[in-house]
């Protein structure tokens, strides 16, 4: 998937004002996704990914760090300077647009470093 198509589809799904508005809100929650993961998922997911999008989650990381999904919105609240209720709205239309655009494989393979509560930001049915 393209970028401009990426971010039209974020853009729809968030009703945003902008592309620009959409771009940022990717990058808050790809930075975000990208602390929870390991650096080897981090790159598979970068590599499906257009740029610019793909560079938030090449950072320097020391590891994955447990974030339960509370945690998760809070701190993409913090990136968006929203309220948890449209942290959750913006994760939501980023995440689920993540999974249109790269493989479900690849989507399965992210889900199962994730708890079962983060399912549904992805447009899935929660896991276990």
């Amino acid at each position: 998937m393209k970028l401009a198509e990426f971010l039209a589809q974020v853009r729809d799904r968030g009703e945003y004002r902008s592309q620009e508005e959409a771009e940022d809100i990717s990058t808050a929650v790809l930075g975000v996704l990208a602390a929870r993961i390991t650096p080897e998922e981090a790159e598979d997911l970068a590599a499906q990914l257009p740029a610019p999008l793909d560079d938030v989650l090449h950072g320097e990381r020391e590891g994955p760090r447990p974030l339960g999904r509370e945690e998760f919105l809070r701190r993409v609240a913090q990136r968006t300077g929203a309220r948890p209720r449209t942290a959750e709205w913006d994760a939501s239309a980023v995440l689920s647009t993540v999974a249109d655009a790269v493989s479900g494989d690849e989507v399965d393979h992210l889900l199962s470093q994730l708890p079962g509560s983060y399912a549904d930001l992805f447009g899935r049915p929660e896991l276990g």
